[in-house]
């Protein structure tokens, strides 16, 4: 329940009524593949792994550090993050064009430089693009090694498809449609990325000084090394992130899927019907 509570925050479960409840056509139907992979219990590893990521792009972290709360707030920016998630894959599709609406009018005010004079502005398609593909492929990732039912190829290939339909609404132009593209758009980033010191501090507020007591810090250690685990090799030199083979695979990994049946296992009485996410409200 205080994971439910931490995530969904204080209203979290008249919100999630009112997404699964209201009646109305939806974005989604039951049986598409985003619905199963944002409904599991893996995308609190994906989504530390998604932030680890995505701070690499120099532009996009310097909107993140300049105008998200995610410092002074983290579990506000938390819950808007997981609510927005929610109502677009689960709510009604008016619901779900009413966040795209408020999201993509929050990100046209967010404009800057950074410390080196490079101009960002966050509805720029192509910043929108690499937040797009980093979340895509690292929740795809998590669901892959630690969901409960993980899909098949086409599967996957099918919940990139979904995640696009979500993307364009956003202003990313062309998003990909399968996992070999969306493979293909992040290698397209590649000469664009690097390690800012924002992007250390990211990691560090991350791995090492998340605003948890320190009873669940040892269970957000577990979640926090296999987020770390995800990372594409590349991503973790850039971030000073070794991996150590033996450590991962016969410890790390293994203790990560523990942690999610046991989160999965906590939640459930927080859910109603099959499938509603974790991360929602």
């Amino acid at each position: 329940m205080m994971i439910f509570r931490r995530v969904a925050g204080p209203d979290g479960r008249a919100v999630r009524a009112h997404i699964h409840d209201m009646p109305g056509p939806r974005w989604f139907a039951p049986d598409r593949p985003v619905r199963t992979v944002h409904g599991d219990a893996s995308m609190f590893i994906g989504g530390v792994s998604a932030l680890l990521l995505q701070s690499l792009h120099p532009l996009a972290m310097a909107a993140v550090a300049a105008h998200s709360g995610f410092r002074g707030d983290p579990w506000g920016r938390l819950q808007r993050t997981s609510a927005f998630l929610a109502v677009t894959t689960y709510g009604t599709a008016a619901d779900a064009q009413a966040a795209v609406d408020r999201v993509r009018g929050i990100h046209e005010q967010i404009r800057g430089s950074t410390p080196e004079g490079q101009r960002y502005h966050a509805a720029d398609p192509h910043l929108l693009g690499w937040v797009h593909a980093a979340e895509t492929e690292s929740f795809m990732r998590a669901h892959e090694r630690f969901g409960r039912d993980p899909l098949d190829p086409a599967g996957y290939d099918a919940y990139v498809a979904d995640t696009a339909v979500v993307a364009e609404a956003l202003g990313v132009i062309d998003p990909p449609r399968d996992r070999r593209t969306l493979s293909r758009r992040l290698a397209a980033y590649r000469p664009e990325l690097r390690a800012t010191p924002e992007a250390w501090g990211v990691a560090r507020f991350l791995l090492l000084d998340p605003p948890l007591p320190l009873a669940v810090r040892p269970a957000y250690g577990v979640l926090a090394a296999n987020a770390v685990s995800l990372l594409p090799s590349w991503a973790r030199r850039l971030l000073r992130l070794p991996r150590i083979p033996l450590v991962e695979d016969l410890t790390v990994v293994p203790a990560g899927r523990l942690l999610t049946r046991t989160v999965r296992w906590a939640m459930t009485p927080a859910r109603a019907p099959e499938g509603r996410p974790p991360t929602s409200s």
